[in-house]
């Protein structure tokens, strides 16, 4: 069985950084994209960031140069680098499993089939 357990959110100043954490368990970690999505209240789902299972990385439009994805596959960890921070970066960040084997940007959130609990993101102005 997959699960996804993220960590890591907090409350922030604009201008900060967080990095969150995603441990993932059940599956063969390495052949998987993974996904950071987030979820602001009265918001649908969002996709923020991925990185295939050859480590390529997108990004959406908002967060590129800001954020960063990375997977240490060795420990079945995928983790968001958050920095300068903003006031509508705040939301409910959830980390998913993607397609086996894609090398592509999926952004879909429906392509993503086991998601985590989130963790929350306030940043204050």
């Amino acid at each position: 069985q997959v699960q996804l357990v993220e960590s890591g959110g907090g409350l922030v100043q604009a201008g900060g950084s967080l990095r969150l954490s995603c441990a993932a368990s059940g599956g063969t970690f390495s052949r998987y994209d993974m996904g950071w999505f987030r979820q602001a209240p009265g918001e649908e789902r969002k996709f923020v960031a991925t990185i295939t299972w050859s480590h390529n990385t997108y990004y959406a439009d908002s967060v590129k140069g800001r954020f960063t994805i990375s997977r240490d596959n060795a420990k079945n960890m995928v983790y968001l680098q958050m920095n300068n921070l903003k006031p509508e970066d705040t939301a409910v960040y959830y980390c998913a499993r993607g397609p086996y084997y894609s090398d592509s940007m999926i952004s879909a959130p429906a392509s993503y089939e086991y998601w985590g609990q989130g963790t929350q993101v306030t940043v204050s102005s």
